[in-house]
C-alpha cells in the first residue's frame, strides 16, 4: 500500500518549545517537492513523548490538511496504555490519516500475549490500516516474529516497522505472514539490504535532511538496482551514523536548523545538540551534498 522513503518527520518548534506551525507546513511542502513517498507524523522523531494529547492530535490534523492527499500520511498513535492508543488512533482516523503507526508499549514490558491483545484491541476498535512498530532499544520489549505472524491475520494490521537492525527479521516475518503484509525498516543504515531482502521501504530519520537522496535510494533498491542504491547510500552513510550521535531527534533537529529549515527549538527533556557534535554532523551534511561547505 505504501512503499519507499517515508520520513519520520520532526515537529518544528520555536525557541520556547511551542510548535512552529508555519515551519511544519513549509517542511511538508519541501518533502513533497523532494520526492518523499509518505509522511509519518508524531512518531519518536516528532517528539510524541513530550507533546500532550491535544497537541498530538492537532499536529496530525495539520499534517493531513497541508498534505491534502498528495502523498500518504501515517500518524503515530502508539502508547503504553491501550486505552490511550485507541484514543489517539480514533483521532487520527477522524482527521483523515491514511494509516497509523503503533509502537510497542514502552516501560511496562508486556508479555507476547499482552502485546498481541494490545494491538488486537486497537485494530478491532478503529477501522484504519495499522502498522506495528518494534523498537526494543527504546521500549524494553521485543515484538517477536511469531507474534507478528498472529497479528498479521487481523485484516487492518497491514505491516510492521522493524527497528531491531536485524535484516534476518525480514525472512522470518515473511515466512509467517501473507505476501501483502508490508515490512519497513526503522534503521536508515540497513535500508538497502532490508529492501533487497524483501522489505518495502524505510521510515527514516535521514530523510528529514536528505529527502531526495533517500527517495532515489529506495526507488533503486525496490527496482532491484543494488549498485545504484548502494552508491547513493555511500553518500548518506555518515548521516545515518551521526544523526544518532545523541538521542534522536536531537541531532536531526540541529541539522535542520543548520540548513535554515527550522528554528532551534526542542522540548525538554531533549536538549539542543552538544557543541562537540556540531562539526561532525555538519561534515555529514556536506558529504551528502545537502549543505554547502
Amino acid at each position: 500500500m505504501i512503499t519507499g522513503s517515508m520520513v519520520a518527520l520532526v515537529t518544528p518548534m520555536l525557541d520556547d518549545g511551542t510548535i512552529d506551525w508555519q515551519g511544519l507546513a513549509n517542511l511538508l511542502d519541501w518533502h513533497i517537492e523532494s520526492g518523499t513517498d509518505a509522511i509519518v507524523a508524531v512518531g519518536t522523531t516528532g517528539e510524541s513523548a513530550t507533546l500532550d494529547v491535544d497537541e498530538h492530535c492537532e499536529v496530525i490534523r495539520s499534517v493531513v490538511a497541508r498534505v491534502a492527499g498528495r502523498i500518504p500520511v501515517i500518524a503515530g498513535t502508539g502508547a503504553n496504555s491501550t486505552t490511550e492508543a485507541i484514543e489517539l488512533t480514533v483521532a487520527a482516523s477522524k482527521a483523515g490519516a491514511d494509516a497509523c503507526l503503533l509502537v510497542t508499549p514502552y516501560y511496562n514490558k508486556p508479555t507476547q500475549e499482552g502485546l498481541y491483545l494490545h494491538f488486537k484491541a486497537i485494530a478491532e476498535a478503529v477501522d484504519i490500516p495499522q502498522i506495528l512498530y518494534n523498537v526494543p532499544s527504546r521500549t524494553a520489549c521485543d515484538l517477536l516474529p511469531e507474534t507478528v505472524g498472529r497479528l498479521a491475520k487481523i485484516g487492518n494490521i497491514i505491516g510492521i516497522k522493524e527497528a531491531t537492525g536485524d535484516v534476518r527479521r525480514v525472512s522470518l516475518i515473511k515466512e509467517l505472514c501473507d505476501d501483502n503484509f508490508e515490512l519497513y525498516t526503522g534503521e536508515d543504515a540497513n535500508t538497502v539490504d532490508f529492501i533487497l531482502a524483501g522489505g518495502r521501504g524505510v521510515i527514516s530519520v535521514t530523510a528529514n535532511v536528505a529527502p531526495a537522496l533517500m527517495s532515489q535510494m529506495c526507488e533503486s533498491a525496490l527496482k532491484g538496482d543494488a549498485d545504484n542504491a548502494r552508491e547513493i547510500n555511500d553518500k548518506l552513510s555518515l548521516l545515518h551514523q551521526r544523526l544518532f550521535s545523541e538521542s534522536n531527534p536531537i541531532p536531526v533537529k540541529w541539522a535542520l536548523h543548520e540548513m535554515g529549515l527550522i528554528p532551534e527549538g526542542i522540548r525538554l527533556p531533549m536538549t539542543v545538540l552538544s557543541e562537540q557534535f556540531h562539526q561532525p554532523v555538519r561534515e555529514a551534511l556536506v558529504t551528502a551534498g545537502v549543505l554547502n561547505p
